[in-house]
């Protein structure tokens, strides 16, 4: 796991950007594990830019995002896919057809989950995964337990999630349950793993992305037994 400290959270989004350029640069049909958030939002629009400057192009890129609300409709101001395109789609180049995000629609979660890792494998695997972290530790919504899923699949959301996403929703009420999620499987199938973090509140659980445990109550800590991980993080993070 190779850690990054950087002054900010704009030279952290800086830096991760050009770890993204230089993927889709040497691979022109580069697919890219993508995240919602506030953390990596930085960093689309950094890549955006490249991409209005004429240095990226995404026309050949195909995206899968790590999960989705459910239920939810595919054009609530809230959905995952309403948060990509008004964030990242809509200022690059991309085919639209290109693009992956779990579906908050489907009568069928179950089979919506199996599907979506089948196109994951079909397009021949993810080759650069952006992650994010909750302050429970938790990546994608992969929540801390005992017992953790290795595949795309419905989850409920932690009471902490819940609590920390209300601030996108008018109220507390408002924010769903669950969810649909790649699982650690997954995730940890990706060819390279970005991870930004980024700010004071993130310093205990980026603490134990670096001490020499793995437990699934810190879900984050499985990325220690990838080969090719990069943690990307601010001052605030690393120091506390």
């Amino acid at each position: 796991m190779q850690i990054i400290v950087t002054e900010n959270y704009e030279e952290m989004s800086q830096k991760a950007a050009e770890i993204v350029a230089e993927q889709i640069i040497n691979k022109h049909d580069t697919i890219l594990g993508l995240a919602t958030g506030s953390t990596p939002v930085g960093t689309y629009q950094k890549l955006a830019d490249m991409n209005k400057e004429g240095k990226l192009d995404f026309s050949k890129v195909k995206t899968f995002n790590l999960d989705e609300y459910y239920p939810i409709k595919n054009d609530d101001e809230q959905s995952y896919i309403t948060f990509m395109k008004e964030n990242f789609f809509s200022k690059i180049n991309i085919d639209l057809a290109n693009t992956n995000i779990p579906n908050g629609e489907a009568t069928d979660a179950e089979k919506e989950c199996k599907e979506y890792d089948e196109r994951i494998k079909a397009a021949g695997g993810i080759d650069l995964q952006i992650l994010g972290i909750g302050q429970n530790g938790h990546i994608a919504f992969n929540e801390p337990s005992d017992e953790l899923d290795c595949y795309t699949h419905v989850t409920g959301l932690t009471e902490n999630t819940i609590e920390a996403n209300s601030r996108f929703f008018d109220s507390i009420d408002q924010v769903p349950t669950k969810a649909l999620t790649m699982g650690m499987s997954t995730i940890l199938s990706a060819k390279k793993i970005l991870m930004l973090i980024s700010g004071a509140a993130k310093a205990e659980v980026m603490a134990k992305l670096l001490d020499d445990k793995i437990t699934t109550s810190v879900p984050a800590t499985l990325l220690k037994t990838h080969p090719d991980v990069i943690v990307i993080c601010d001052k605030e993070a690393y120091e506390g």
